[in-house]
């Protein structure tokens, strides 16, 4: 079957669903008093991070793999993936009996790959983007046959994606503006499909990660935008607008530690473009938080940068005189101020000090951002040079 590269109807989406019933799950919607109290309206999160293989990319998977024919699932499936889409596809080929391909950039975070490797693909990895894991992917293709899964220009995958429109039509009937990511756009002209056909009185927002280069958000980070769906979303979607790793990071935290939802960076650009106010929105609020497979090193990364930012980390340098005494007396100024110390380094080798001294550097946690102007403040008062650092 060749891929059908063309925008799918909202028939189309319909007969997705029914396809679907029983397979995909119908994702929960949650309330955020956080989010809305910040934005000024009420927000509601639309948990898709939740879905089977924690992406919303079953949804077109399973829906274009389920009308291959048992000649097409006994020659296998291939697709190229910077990791959801490839773990959709090996998910639905295993469950429907068809070997998987996928192809993965050489950077693609380690949880999406072993997935795949789960699920029982053969994966392999090439090349530094998405594009290179394409050209790949589709050259293995035309040399040993197969069916290619495209991640965005195939109508069957996009009417998959786009049930979520019609989910959300249900769940939220009160719903002013939906905010969704835009990687290659598979996601987005499912969804504004479905929802200019039942909802025309919707706001609809794209959000792309703002690409100069690297973006924590791997799951949207498409080099080149598609001459396919780029044109459809335009006439589809009320704005377009892009988000930095910054505002990004913010959102992953503020999910994970207000609304205790573990969320990827292409699945949080929605709440990021509602925190950095970059859009226009209209009533309630409803971004849609695509996927939740965060590589776990990422995630601490973003969650030290995001508390540091916060004013939840502290780290200051100072010296003291090199002798019995002098750093408990400091550690005792940091007690008193309640703050807690994480870690504490010596510098002695290498460093431009007095013989008699030594750089002390200490990590801490503290509470806010003025609970940081305190102890620094306390610091200063009892003599101490301090040089903050974050």
């Amino acid at each position: 079957m060749a891929t059908l590269r063309t925008a799918p109807t909202l028939a189309d989406i319909q007969e997705a669903r029914q396809r679907l019933l029983g397979i995909a799950e119908e994702t929960p919607i949650y309330l955020s008093e956080t989010f809305s109290r910040r934005c000024g309206r009420e927000v509601r999160l639309k948990a898709e991070n939740l879905q089977r293989t924690g992406s919303f990319k079953i949804r077109g998977a399973v829906n274009k793999l389920s009308t291959l024919s048992a000649e097409e699932r006994a020659a296998g499936v291939v697709a190229a993936s910077a990791g959801n889409h490839g773990q959709a596809v090996a998910w639905a080929a295993r469950e429907l009996g068809a070997p998987a391909t996928i192809y993965v950039p050489l950077d693609a975070p380690m949880a999406k790959v072993e997935a795949c490797r789960n699920y029982g693909a053969k994966t392999v990895m090439t090349g530094a983007y998405f594009e290179d894991a394409l050209t790949a992917a589709q050259q293995h293709v035309e040399e040993t046959g197969g069916t290619f899964i495209h991640p965005y220009e195939d109508q069957l995958v996009i009417a998959g994606q786009g049930t979520i429109g019609l989910e959300l039509a249900e769940q939220v009937p009160d719903m002013g503006t939906v905010l969704i990511p835009i990687g290659g756009g598979g996601l987005s002209v499912g969804m504004a499909t479905a929802l200019r056909a039942v909802r025309p009185d919707v706001r609809l927002i794209g959000v792309q990660a703002g690409l100069d280069g690297y973006t924590i958000a791997d799951g949207i980070a498409v080099k080149i935008p598609s001459d396919f769906t780029m044109p459809l979303l335009e006439d589809l979607l009320d704005d377009i607008v892009a988000v930095s790793d910054e505002e990004i990071s913010e959102a992953i935290v503020l999910l994970l530690e207000r609304a205790k939802l573990v969320v990827e960076g292409a699945g949080a650009v929605g709440v990021a473009a509602l925190l950095s106010g970059k859009t226009s929105v209209s009533g309630t609020a409803v971004p849609v938080l695509s996927g939740g497979n965060i590589d776990p090193t990422m995630l601490i990364s973003v969650m030290r940068h995001g508390l540091t930012v916060a004013g939840r980390y502290l780290v200051v340098r100072t010296q003291l005189s090199d002798r019995p005494g002098e750093l408990i007396k400091l550690l005792s100024l940091v007690a008193e101020e309640r703050g807690n110390v994480i870690s504490v380094e010596h510098h002695r080798e290498g460093m431009d000090i007095p013989v008699s001294e030594t750089e002390v550097e200490l990590t801490l946690v503290t509470r806010d951002e003025e609970h940081c102007r305190t102890l620094l403040e306390a610091m200063g008062e009892r003599g101490y040079v301090v040089k903050r650092l974050r």
